[in-house]
Parts: structure tokens; C-alpha cells; sequence
């Protein structure tokens, strides 16, 4: 479905809207009472570093972790657009929440889009859609870093049966995933860049924990690192090759769905920091705070935020099937720049939100305090590290060309 319009409005709690169809209006029903348990546990997830368990076990009653699967193996079909407004209003409500349901999401977007015409991956979709099973990610290992497009661990092959024993530095809320979608070299013999991606479910696959999660930020997400030792079979790889899952689903999603979880933050500092402004102004006579400024400001970067978000849903969603505009240079560029500037302007709207409330906003005890908030959302510009995404695609910019209009 695409998104039909983005509309601005100057209301003092919504920045802009995109219109929903009648199904869009039900995720939003069912995403906001998951995001009124998400809400109730933010404190303490964040203080305890504890994975959301009451939060994703609500999704899972609502039935959202497999509502992208289409309607054909047991899923609702939901857009890129409504899985991004879950996000956002997920992210509004708990950074750790949105981001472990974006993750998920982007997992399930490459189980839809690659896995079909493979029995293994359709079955593995009803799974999805009529147990609510829950998927982490593992692309990090040993001292890659970021770098997903290159693999040390490799498929080892025995017949039919396969196996793959993974450094995994970092997977989020492995832990407590029903199944995960990893990367890895196609072979032994295979250069580090020739990929396959698997899916492996619990019942074939072991973790044991070799780093912790002690962070300042998204410390619901349990991002922690496991040796990953696997053994199935081989239709567990994803027909299609790694490389063309990376440009035509993995990059372009994540970068959404984060970029939603991102201004979900954004949005929530924002509503603090309007909470000040008004209880400032009427007790001081009607008078707003010398700080008000910030507050315009923030307003500004998370419209300007929103902006961007809605303009990439709309171009991907457009073009979402045509293989060609979505491995050009201009859109992979575009895609990984997406990433970059919803980060940086979130922890923009985020800073000037606590500017707006000054201590009020630095205490921790305080209905607009805003600590949480900017912890969470000084991840965003390291998570795939805004400096290796702007080396990476250098050259590429420079073979791109300069738009002659601005309907280009």
C-alpha cells in the first residue's frame, strides 16, 4: 500500500500525519495498546538493562509480529508504511521496544520478499504468522564491526546437512528470540563478500554468551554477544543471494524502520519538552521561558525528520518490486544517507528538547525528564557507524547526478 499523502498540521501534539487506510487505522488501534504496556515498563527496562518480555508479549497478543507475512501463509500483508508507524509510535513510547520490533520487522521483510517459492522459508512464514515468533538478527562478528557485507564464518556442508559455528559480537535480544536470520560466507572456499543468508530456528542452534550488554542507551535490547553454533540443512539458506537481500530488503527497511523508531524518540522528547513550555507559561502569567526557542527548534528538526522518513516510505513503496531502481546508485545512496540524517536530526530534536526544559529536563526525577530519551537516542548514529556508511558510499555520490528539478 502506498502512502497516499503527508500532511502538516500545526497542532500542539502532532507534528504531521500520513493517512491510513481503515487496516492501517486497526494497527494503529492494536500498536497503541502495545505501546501503553511499552510505556508502563520503560523505566524499568531501561534501569535494569531486562529485556521488554511484557511488551513483546503483548505485540504477540496483538498479533503484530507476523503482520507483514502475506495473507496467504497466515499474515495480514502489512505495508512498509504501517510497519514504520508501529515503529514510530513504538519508539514514542520505548526506545528498546521500537528497536527490537524494527529488528524483528526487518527480519520478517526479507522472509517475505526472498523466501517465497522455498517450502522451508513459506513454512517458516506460518510459523511466524501463527505462533508469533520472534527473530533477532546476527550480521556482527568478531572484528568486522559494521561491515555486513563481509563474512569470516562459513557454511560448512556435509551432503544435505549443513552447519556454521559464528562469532556473533553483538545479537540483540538473542537471548530470548525464537529464531534468527544470519549471515555468513557461502563455503569454505568463498571470498568473504559471497554471502548467503539463513534462517535458523532454536531447535537447531546454541548460543553461549561471551560479551555482555552494559551501555549507556538501549539497554532493553540485551544486544549481547554469543558464539552461535548451527547445524540443519541446507534449504535453510535463502535462495536468493545475499548481496540482492542486502540491496533490495535488508538496507532499505532497517533504515526505515530505525529511522521510525529514531523520531518515535525524537517525538516523545518533544512532547516533554511542551509539557515544560506550557507549565512554565501559565506559572508565570501566560509568559513563555526564555528556553522557548529550543522548543521551536525541536519542533522544526522533528518535522523536518518526519519529512524525510515519509519521502523514502513513499519512493520504496513506489518502486518496492522493480529490482533495477532499487540496486541503482542513486537509491543505495539515498537509502544509507536516510540513515544518517534521521539519526543526526534525531539526537538534534532530542538536545534541544532538554534544552527547552533545562534541569527540569536533566533530572531524572521529573515528569519532563529527558535522560533516557537522549541515551537512547545517541545510538542512532552509531548503529553501523554514520562515519564507515559516508567512507562507504563516497564514491558512489560521485558518480550520481545532480537532480535538474525538485520533483526529480
Amino acid at each position: 500500500m502506498t502512502v497516499q499523502e503527508v500532511q502538516f498540521r500545526n497542532s500542539a501534539t502532532e507534528i504531521g500525519r500520513i493517512a491510513f487506510s481503515p487496516a492501517e487505522s486497526s494497527f494503529q488501534r492494536r500498536t497503541a495498546n502495545v505501546a501503553e504496556v511499552a510505556a508502563a515498563e520503560a523505566e524499568g527496562v531501561d534501569r535494569e538493562a531486562r529485556f521488554p518480555r511484557t511488551a513483546i508479549d503483548a505485540a504477540r497478543k496483538e498479533r503484530l509480529l507476523g503482520a507483514q507475512i502475506p495473507i496467504e501463509f497466515g499474515g495480514e500483508g502489512a505495508s512498509i508504511s504501517e510497519v514504520a508507524d508501529m515503529c514510530y509510535a513504538l519508539g514514542r513510547a520505548c526506545a528498546s521496544v521500537g528497536m527490537i520490533f524494527a529488528m524483528h520487522q526487518t527480519k520478517v521483510a526479507c522472509l517475505v520478499r526472498h523466501g517465497a517459492d522455498s517450502g522451508w522459508h513459506e513454512g517458516l512464514m506460518r510459523r511466524v504468522a501463527a505462533e508469533q515468533l520472534l527473530l533477532a538478527s546476527s550480521t556482527t562478528e568478531g572484528q568486522n564491526g559494521g561491515n555486513i557485507r563481509f563474512s569470516s564464518a562459513a557454511v560448512e556442508r556435509a551432503g544435505t546437512e549443513i552447519s556454521l559455528v559464528r562469532d556473533a559480537t553483538v545479537i540483540s535480544y538473542g537471548a530470548e528470540a525464537d529464531g534468527i536470520i544470519t549471515v555468513a560466507r557461502r563455503s569454505e572456499s568463498a571470498a568473504g563478500s559471497d554471502q548467503v543468508l539463513l534462517a535458523i530456528t532454536r531447535d537447531n542452534y546454541t548460543l553461549e554468551r561471551t560479551l555482555g550488554w552494559e551501555t549507556l542507551g538501549m539497554r532493553g535490547t540485551c544486544s549481547a554477544g554469543f558464539k552461535l553454533d548451527f547445524r540443519g540443512t541446507a534449504d535453510q539458506i535463502f535462495p536468493v543471494a545475499y548481496e540482492k537481500i542486502h540491496a533490495q530488503t535488508m538496507t532499505p527497511v532497517a533504515h526505515l524502520c530505525w529511522s521510525s523508531v529514531w523520531a518515535g524518540i525524537a517525538a516523545a522528547a518533544v512532547d516533554r519538552a511542551q509539557l515544560f513550555v506550557r507549565k512554565a507559561a501559565r506559572g508565570s502569567g501566560g509568559n513563555t521561558p526564555p528556553a522557548a526557542a529550543h522548543f521551536t527548534a525541536a519542533r522544526m528538526t522533528l518535522t523536518k525528520l518526519r519529512a524525510v522518513i515519509a519521502a523514502s516510505l513513499q519512493f520504496y513503496e513506489a518502486r518496492g518490486r522493480d529490482v533495477r531502481a532499487l540496486s541503482s546508485v542513486d537509491f543505495q545512496s539515498s537509502i544509507n544517507l536516510l540513515k544518517v540524517e534521521a539519526s543526526e536530526l534525531a539526537v538534534t530534536t532530542v538536545m534541544h528538547a532538554m534544552r527547552t526544559c533545562g534541569l527540569s529536563g536533566y533530572r531524572n526525577d521529573t515528569d519532563v525528564s529527558i535522560g533516557r530519551h537522549l541515551r537512547d537516542v545517541l545510538s542512532a548514529p552509531i548503529m553501523i557507524n554514520n562515519d564507515r556508511i559516508l567512507a562507504s558510499i563516497g564514491p558512489a555520490t560521485l558518480m550520481s547526478t545532480i537532480p535538474d528539478s525538485l520533483c526529480d
